[in-house]
């Protein structure tokens, strides 16, 4: 009887060691970290808070790279060489960051990248996110890992969102996965194909073994969070060898779905070729937040080699490091489409909830309204490659 009453209390001081929303509670009491979301002035205000309110096992998947994360830094670091070249005396008093995609108006240039299990974050996770979404009239891509399921998000974003593909290995449960989304009504396909091959996740791991907490707290049935993959369960998907898609891969993919295939996770202009060659409707060009290669090569980088091989004929979008308004802007400015955002705000989802991401996103559009009236730049279309200088040095 004894023991089981000290197992039973050790098993409930686990519990409440994984427990996000204690997390917070003892965060918001620690010097150094916000209060309430409306305090903070910049994105990475909500970094430590974050920090301190997700469980150590949680942080180390967010916050690392591959190998050193020398490319997670240098997503980051591109951006301060590339300079602003403003422009006075234009008028802006009327400002329009709308943007066009597959035939519908986007309210801002700005989506939200897709997330993993973002209820390691925040109980509501995906479906916060959403709400905030619709709140600021957002785009939101949704992960094949999502810990909420497709249904609910699109009920609280008011819209089917988009779906971030992670293929399974069979293809029967690929065409299941795919069907799914179909009937949700999502009118997009993001592909991901920057992982397939492997990667060394060092970080991630050296963290993850200092969590002493027990994984079945927040993972599976019992306190704590759902099951973290809802759209993939029951799929039986696995045996396969992501590592042999090629090419063909995404033939078969266009002539499965009607619904719009981009490629995310194209970083150079000859796979962008191969894209347009073989079909594809969009190319988000990114390095999964330096979480993919150890490249050393940002994106902001990569993305005008990809925009001119393009050459117009189908949008490009791109993510990796976005954390100010005038990062958004340089990569209109070089010729995306739209630009993603993911670590940022996550950091105000495990802070604050729905209300963290909306002031994330509030942020980010005041900074990239401001940074657009600086230059002389009244609407997205005005934005061009002449709106910066990239010194040849840099």
């Amino acid at each position: 009887m004894t023991n089981t009453v000290f197992a039973n209390r050790r098993n409930f001081l686990r519990f409440l060691t994984g427990s996000p929303l204690l997390a917070r509670v003892w965060a918001q009491q620690s010097p150094g970290v916000l209060a309430n979301a409306k305090d903070a002035l910049s994105v990475m205000d909500f970094y430590e808070t974050a920090h301190r309110a997700i469980p150590l096992g949680h942080w180390a998947q967010l916050s690392s790279g591959v190998d050193d994360d020398l490319t997670l830094k240098a997503n980051m670091e591109a951006f301060k060489h590339i300079q602003l070249r403003p422009r006075r005396l234009v008028d802006v008093s009327k400002l329009d960051t709308t943007v066009e995609l597959f035939g519908t108006v986007w309210q801002t240039p700005i989506f939200l990248c897709p997330v993993g299990g973002q209820k390691a974050y925040n109980p509501d996770g995906e479906v916060a996110v959403a709400r905030a979404a619709k709140a600021k009239k957002t785009m939101q891509i949704l992960s094949t890992v999502t810990s909420s399921p497709l249904e609910d998000v699109a009920a609280a974003l008011g819209t089917p969102p988009w779906f971030q593909l992670y293929m399974p290995g069979r293809w029967d449960a690929t065409e299941k996965l795919v069907r799914r989304v179909e009937t949700a009504g999502c009118p997009a396909i993001a592909w991901t194909v920057d992982v397939m091959g492997g990667r060394n996740l060092e970080t991630f791991e050296r963290l993850r073994r200092m969590d002493t907490r027990a994984c079945s707290t927040c993972h599976g049935p019992g306190p704590g969070l759902a099951h973290p993959r809802p759209m993939t369960d029951g799929l039986g998907g696995g045996g396969g060898n992501l590592s042999a898609a090629n090419w063909d891969s995404l033939d078969r993919l266009k002539k499965l779905t009607r619904l719009k295939v981009l490629i995310k996770g194209i970083d150079n202009s000859d796979d962008a070729r191969l894209a347009v060659e073989h079909g594809a409707d969009g190319i988000l060009v990114s390095n999964h937040g330096g979480r993919s290669t150890e490249t050393l090569r940002a994106t902001i980088d990569a993305l005008p080699e990809v925009v001119d091989a393009v050459n117009g004929r189908i949008p490009v979008l791109v993510d990796g490091g976005f954390r100010r308004g005038t990062d958004i802007y340089k990569a209109l400015a070089l010729g995306a489409r739209a630009v993603g955002i993911g670590r940022p705000y996550i950091y105000g989802l495990g802070s604050f909830g729905q209300e963290g991401v909306e002031r994330v996103l509030e942020i980010l559009q005041s900074e990239l309204s401001l940074t657009m009236r600086q230059c002389g730049t009244p609407t997205v279309s005005h934005i061009s490659r002449a709106s910066i200088i990239k010194p040849t040095n840099s």
